[in-house]
């Protein structure tokens, strides 16, 4: 089994939620050392940012010392919202620009354009916009290619996916915060997991 984790905002926020619920975590620079183990560098100032982002705050342990936990509520919903959110708006907003476009530019001779990008670079690029920053860890078993994401955003992720013809991809199944992605054979999944990689890497 292989697996990798994107050097994003909200992968980093879904480990740190996930360190907080597995050690007892009693300071910031023990916090920035099981980042590390994970693979992820990241500063003090932007982890202060992060445990705000994710309201985690230090409370008493049985111990009586104090650890910093987050609230039952995962914070990551709102994340994954604001993310969609500001995703539709994008998308909106290019739609509106298009069409007042092609208004404008009625009766009158359009300049000309030359696309450098393939079909399939451009499916590329607008899938990653669509869910790059969403994915918060990519995992390959056999065939399979397990997708993590925040809370609620499986579903979300798995239709975009769907959207988009992709070659050797049979089908995907999403749940809460899982998608599988169902390929033809192994060796398609270990190239759909770097894909998705690399696609998360262009949202850094």
């Amino acid at each position: 089994m292989n697996a990798g984790i994107p050097s994003t905002r909200t992968a980093r926020l879904s480990v740190i939620e996930q360190l907080l619920g597995q050690y007892v975590v009693k300071s910031q620079q023990q916090l920035v050392s099981l980042l590390a183990e994970e693979g992820i560098q990241v500063t003090q100032a932007t982890l202060s940012r992060d445990l705000d982002d994710l309201r985690a705050s230090k409370v008493r342990t049985q111990e009586g010392d104090f650890a910093y936990a987050v609230p039952t509520q995962s914070p990551l919903e709102k994340v994954m919202l604001d993310e969609i959110t500001r995703e539709q708006d994008r998308r909106n907003s290019a739609a509106h620009v298009a069409g007042v476009g092609a208004g404008a530019g009625a009766g009158t001779r359009a300049s000309q354009h030359v696309d450098i990008f393939t079909p399939v670079a451009r499916r590329h690029t607008q899938l990653a916009k669509v869910i790059g920053s969403l994915i918060t860890k990519v995992v390959c078993a056999q065939n399979l290619v397990v997708i993590h994401t925040p809370p609620g955003a499986a579903q979300y992720v798995a239709s975009a996916i769907d959207k988009y013809p992709i070659d050797h991809v049979a089908g995907t199944i999403a749940g809460d915060d899982t998608v599988m992605m169902i390929t033809t054979d192994n060796a398609a999944a270990q190239e759909k997991m770097d894909w998705l990689m690399s696609m998360v890497g262009a949202e850094r």
